[in-house]
């Protein structure tokens, strides 16, 4: 019984994970506030997966074009951020499974910036050559 709750509970972790993953390897586009890597297409159809409740890109190509990035070095794939140093080295161990940029340059509007600060969210930028 406890082997095939641990199955049943990997193949979950697995399933979540192949939702987020980039459909395509072109035109890729990195979540200027947690990294996630996805096409534009998916992020303005599914949102983001960690801060749709705040950036609202679901359905708003424009949120989609200001709150991402073309512009990233390299890649992670996470099965399991919790348990992962990488993604505790990367800041990213409290999100999704999926695939996150390393380095994302650029930075929010200051209008997403303003409104992130009334609702208690910090925003730290994901572009560490301004570090």
């Amino acid at each position: 019984m406890f082997l095939f709750q641990r199955y049943k509970m990997a193949n979950e972790e697995v399933n979540a994970m192949v939702e987020t993953v980039p459909k395509d390897m072109r035109q890729l586009r990195a979540c200027l506030v947690c990294s996630l890597v996805k096409t534009p297409d998916q992020f303005e159809t599914d949102g983001c997966d960690n801060c749709e409740n705040f950036l609202h890109l679901k359905r708003n190509r424009e949120n989609v074009m200001d709150c991402t990035s073309s512009k990233f070095e390299g890649m992670i794939a996470s099965c399991k951020p919790r348990d992962s140093w990488v993604c505790k080295w990367q800041r990213i161990k409290d999100f999704v499974p999926g695939i996150y940029a390393i380095s994302v340059e650029g930075r929010l509007p200051n209008h997403m910036i303003r409104d992130l600060r009334s609702v208690g969210i910090v925003y730290r930028s994901r572009d560490t050559s301004k570090r």
